[in-house]
């Protein structure tokens, strides 16, 4: 069940029961499906310097960071999304690494006005291939079908759309389950400078498994 306390924070919650477990199992077959598929995981920390942000996030996401000075005024963030943190190691420490092929399951926050499938602390998984020597876009979007097939049949794919993010160099793809309402995308991604890749919304995928109030 989803336990909400009264001193709470607005659009954070506590899993427990079945929705833990469905959450769990999700989780688990992406990996599976991420790992066959010669994907490796990466940790990424919770909590980054906000200058990160400040050229490669949309104007949307900038305004809705978490963002606190440490104790020596040091401008600092809850992460936002799992991108940006891959495309610096892309530009630094691998960057003489070609096709690193990356898949992360990472807590997430933004300030929005919480609703169904939307959460300011939310989980992603993404998957990430950085300083690709060949154009894995076809490839991804395939895996991609494959991952959103294994828990629900009803969806719709757009292989040429407009992405929010700023350091996406062309058009992007995403994936929406119309049963869901407002709050549809599950899935979506695109090319940037130093790869391409792609993050499900594990929370939204949540809703497509088990009824929680749709």
């Amino acid at each position: 069940m989803e336990i909400r306390i009264e001193k709470q924070a607005r659009g954070i919650r506590m899993l427990t029961g079945r929705e833990a477990k469905t959450r769990r199992d999700i989780i688990n077959r992406l990996i599976l499906f991420a790992e066959k598929s010669g994907f490796q995981e990466i940790v990424l920390p919770c909590v980054e310097p906000s200058d990160i942000y400040k050229e490669k996030a949309g104007s949307e996401i900038l305004g809705q960071m978490y963002v606190f000075l440490d104790r020596k005024g040091r401008s600092l963030c809850l992460r936002p999304e799992g991108t940006a943190t891959c495309q610096l190691l892309a530009q630094g420490p691998l960057q003489q690494e070609k096709d690193i092929k990356l898949w992360y399951e990472t807590r997430c926050w933004r300030y929005e006005r919480p609703q169904a499938g939307r959460y300011r602390e939310f989980t992603q998984f993404g998957i990430e291939v950085l300083n690709p020597t060949r154009d894995f876009r076809e490839e991804l979007i395939i895996l991609a079908k494959q991952m959103i097939s294994e828990f629900t049949t009803n969806y719709e794919i757009a292989e040429s759309i407009k992405r929010g993010l700023s350091y996406y160099t062309e058009s992007g793809f995403e994936i929406t389950c119309p049963k869901l309402g407002a709050q549809k995308q599950v899935l979506g991604g695109g090319r940037y400078a130093e790869g391409i890749g792609f993050a499900i919304g594990v929370d939204r995928l949540m809703l497509t498994q088990i009824d929680i109030g749709l």
